[in-house]
């Protein structure tokens, strides 16, 4: 990712669903003015959900889902459908396409119906308005009629679009809330085999954003120049921010009146997930040999031999517990919800590739199966005996 691009779990995500040839890609292409989606009147076109990055005003950074169709057919057919459905576990907005010449069908009631339970804020579109249309209304969410084709009612499409986002709640920080203008930041960055070479990995990225918006100074070295750097600076710094993997070293090496925490630390407390995860991290005493342990990481990346969820961590586990566990592991958007009843623990990664909403949607499910759930770094703080001290600079968990 483009260090000057909105990363994808900060933007509005729009699912763009309907039946095959409802018009789905057209109305992307009419909202941005681009051919943006491949277009066909060759039913079934779009196979899997395409996501688009785009700028779209009034709104601002979006991604755009376009989805197949809610009646595709066959067994491959019921698969492309429910990969759609998993959509809607990250949209923020949902538009429900309708071929207005047709009017709602079977396959649209159905799927207003989940969005009625999901409580997702939702607009149904009634496109081809330039042909003879058979509106349908509905009690929960209101419609509009517009034409992909000829551009009609699409600049009102977008207005009403950007009124339909719920009124922010109090905005959220990484870090900047812990922060005063001038304050000193240490950000520990390990440069190993699994460092991406060239760059800066998301949560990097986004901490000296948000360290930088708050005023202050970030300092960011490796766990080898840490002892030396501290030595250097002509002030004690206010936070050291470390990378998971190096947290006991870095812990050794940062003196006990410096506030010390990790990225996947403050990850989970920005997502909303902080409370649940910290109590998770404490089934570790009841582990048992042959429990399942599930860990999931939200983004797929190519795994080096020191991968730190599938070597790392049940390394760790095992050496903390004295019990063999069974490991199994997941990644992108592959969280199988109906079998999570079968994991004793649930280890995710910080999700910074995640919206806060799917975060929220897989603690969820993870709290409907009663399984526990806790994240890399805070079980890692939790088996060096060090959890105590990385939650120090978080009020809310001082209450």
């Amino acid at each position: 990712m483009s260090l000057n691009q909105t990363p994808s779990s900060e933007r509005i995500h729009i699912g763009i669903f309907g039946k095959r040839n409802a018009g789905k890609s057209s109305l992307i292409n009419a909202i941005t003015g681009q051919e943006a989606a491949l277009v066909s009147e060759i039913k079934g076109t779009t196979t899997d959900p395409v996501y688009k990055p785009m700028e779209l005003l009034p709104l601002g950074p979006v991604v755009f889902i376009d989805t197949p169709g809610l009646d595709d057919e066959g067994s491959l057919g019921k698969l492309r459908v429910q990969k759609s459905i998993v959509v809607l576990e990250k949209a923020d907005l949902v538009l429900l396409v309708v071929d207005g010449s047709l009017g709602l069908e079977k396959e649209d009631a159905e799927f207003i119906k989940d969005l009625e339970r999901r409580k997702i804020p939702s607009l149904i579109v009634y496109n081809k308005c330039d042909l003879e249309t058979k509106p349908v209304g509905t009690q929960e969410f209101p419609i509009i009629f517009v034409s992909a084709y000829t551009g009609k009612g699409i600049f009102e499409l977008k207005e009403r679009l950007a009124r339909l986002l719920p009124e922010k709640k109090q905005e959220r920080r990484l870090v900047a809330d812990l922060l005063k203008p001038l304050d000193l930041v240490v950000l520990v960055v390990p440069i190993d085999k699994s460092a991406p070479k060239g760059r800066l990995i998301l949560p990097q990225q986004q901490v000296i954003r948000d360290v930088l918006e708050a005023g202050a100074i970030s300092v960011v070295v490796r766990d080898t120049e840490l002892e030396e750097t501290l030595k250097c600076l002509g002030k004690r710094p206010r936070l050291v921010i470390t990378d998971s993997q190096v947290f006991p070293q870095v812990n050794a090496r940062t003196p006990k009146d410096i506030w010390l925490t990790s990225f996947s630390i403050l990850f989970a407390r920005y997502k909303g997930n902080l409370y649940r995860a910290v109590e998770g991290a404490q089934v570790l005493e009841e582990l048992k040999s042959g429990d399942r342990i599930l860990i999931s990481e939200g983004c797929t990346h190519h795994r080096q031999c020191e991968d730190i969820g599938t070597v790392k961590l049940p390394k760790w586990i095992q050496e903390y517990a004295g019990k063999k566990a069974e490991y199994y592991f997941t990644s992108g958007g592959d969280f199988p919800k109906e079998q999570l009843a079968d994991y004793r623990l649930i280890v995710h990664c910080g999700g910074c590739m995640l919206k806060e909403r799917e975060i929220q949607n897989r603690v969820a499910q993870a709290v409907k199966a009663g399984v526990p759930i806790t994240n890399y770094g805070i079980l890692i703080a939790y088996m060096k005996g060090i959890l105590s001290r990385s939650l120090e600079p978080f009020p809310e968990m001082k209450a």
